[in-house]
């Protein structure tokens, strides 16, 4: 994966493209839509919206800390999160949008003036884990598709742009194949794409959206062709899992 300038403005740009078409979304939500159940159990529209924005706001604060060396200002732990989530899922529908579309602003902006070098910088991520500064880029991409479509309004893997599907495939993929998940293969056949994962176990194939939206959990097995009943196979972990090459722990030096 290219670490260069040129991949981060093509980045930039795919974020940008996918908040534009989330905000679209959301601002067509009246408010009695965002307070119906999303996708997500136990989470209305609301807290989706709710929660997208809060992590965007987070990414602004660790592009803050690469493009400084210093932190910009407390960071938000879990707790505070939630309760900042569970808060502003309250909101009326315009007014979630409006801090959706802040936070992505900001963000836009923050990420247009890093400078090259910050782009190499290691960040820690909330979960445990360090990476560099331009992995935030695909980490706040996958935000934002994922929950537009656990928003429930129609958005399905579908829509989802090919860019982001290979990335997310060869993200999941790669540390799938070191975890030694019991896949043999992986194809997309779409995309031209073909994974091999482990020496034995289950093959399957299908567009590369729908691989991308069973192994995140959204969508059934029964989409996909394999060599084996649905039910045979191999059930993926919680999602998304710490990226490959693995870039250390929070705690260890970066």
């Amino acid at each position: 994966m290219s670490r260069q300038p040129a991949f981060a403005d093509d980045a930039i740009g795919c974020v940008v493209g996918s908040g534009a078409r989330l905000l679209r979304t959301a601002s067509r939500l009246s408010d009695t839509a965002v307070r119906a159940p999303s996708a997500l159990p136990g989470w209305t529209r609301g807290h989706v919206l709710a929660h997208v924005a809060h992590a965007v706001d987070a990414y602004v604060w660790l592009l803050g800390l690469a493009h400084t060396g210093c932190e910009p200002g407390p960071r938000t732990d879990a707790a505070a999160l939630a309760s900042a989530v569970e808060r502003d899922a309250l909101l009326p529908a315009d007014g979630i949008t409006t801090r959706l579309r802040h936070d992505l602003d900001r963000f836009s902006v923050r990420a247009r003036a890093m400078p090259a070098p910050a782009w190499e910088r290691l960040v820690p991520a909330q979960a445990g884990w360090w990476h560099p500064a331009w992995y935030v880029l695909l980490r706040c991409l996958r935000e934002l598709e994922t929950h537009h479509l656990d928003l429930g309004t129609g958005h399905g893997t579908g829509q989802w742009p090919d860019a982001y599907v290979v990335w997310a495939l060869d993200d999941t993929l790669a540390t799938l194949r070191a975890q030694g998940f019991p896949l043999a293969a992986v194809e997309a056949v779409d995309l031209g794409r073909r994974w091999s994962l482990a020496p034995e176990g289950a093959s399957v194939a299908g567009a590369g959206h729908q691989v991308l939206g069973w192994l995140t959990g959204r969508t059934p097995a029964g989409t996909l062709t394999a060599d084996r009943p649905a039910g045979l196979l191999p059930r993926p972990p919680a999602w998304p899992q710490p990226p490959l090459p693995g870039w250390g722990n929070v705690g260890d030096e970066p």
